[in-house]
């Protein structure tokens, strides 16, 4: 372990940060044990006293375990330890449900741009596989609700970066009544698979600004029918033919 000797006054504090770098640049993972508190006393020339205070503070922030008897070990720290308190929200309030629509207006249409310049062509059949089946879906008069999230999931798969795909599924997972309610009402269903249909053509032709621009327009759709009821469905712009 690369240590360098504490010099700072608040000594635990400056333990704290040079062991949170390590493990954000990797050289510390999840599930690796850490040197005894003698060791890192000795590598950082500090007291004991000191180490015992940073590794009771890195276990308050949740990146290491004390073990009784075993040691201390660095915590696996996942993407979903950032979505969890998003499960806290009241999403059957009006005003949670706008901010998560909000996080989606962020997030998913980035991935629809990310997913035009990175999608394989394997990816884009799988794409266009989903929209075929949900197509069969709403021509039954059915919701197409499965069809709806594996779309979006695949897209999310194609943008290939997991730390925004990640969060952008949890807030789609707290938003699955929303996204059902939407979907029970007339011609939505039908609305929403055109939707995708335009998202997919802007991935297929590689126009990442095309594939930010409809799905932002399509999240607007569904955020009127939830968080507006009765407001009108925001109009499509012209398209060139």
């Amino acid at each position: 372990m690369d240590l360098a000797p504490i010099k700072s006054t608040r000594i635990y504090e400056e333990i704290v940060r040079q062991v949170k770098a390590m493990i954000a640049d990797g050289k510390l993972k999840g599930g690796d044990r850490l040197p005894p508190e003698r060791d890192l006393a000795e590598k950082f020339v500090v007291s004991r006293t000191s180490v015992r205070e940073a590794l009771r503070a890195l276990e308050s922030l949740g990146l290491v375990e004390i073990r009784p008897g075993e040691g201390t070990f660095v915590r696996q720290v996942s993407i979903d330890t950032l979505i969890e308190p998003l499960a806290l929200l009241m999403v059957s309030q009006r005003e949670a449900i706008g901010e998560l629509f909000e996080a989606r207006r962020l997030l998913e249409p980035s991935l629809a741009a990310l997913a035009a310049t990175r999608a394989t062509p394997d990816e884009i059949q799988e794409m266009e596989r989903i929209l075929d089946e949900q197509g069969k879906e709403v021509a039954s008069g059915r919701t197409g609700l499965a069809q709806d999230a594996q779309f979006h999931a695949a897209i999310g798969a194609a943008a290939h970066n997991r730390a925004i795909t990640r969060i952008a599924h949890g807030i789609m997972d707290l938003l699955t009544q929303s996204r059902e309610d939407s979907l029970n009402t007339p011609g939505r269903p039908t609305r929403s698979h055109e939707d995708h249909r335009r998202i997919l053509a802007a991935i297929g032709r590689r126009d990442a600004d095309g594939a930010r621009a409809a799905m932002l327009e399509h999240i607007g759709a569904v955020e009127g029918l939830v968080v507006r009821p009765g407001a009108a469905t925001p109009a499509r712009s012209p398209r060139p033919a």
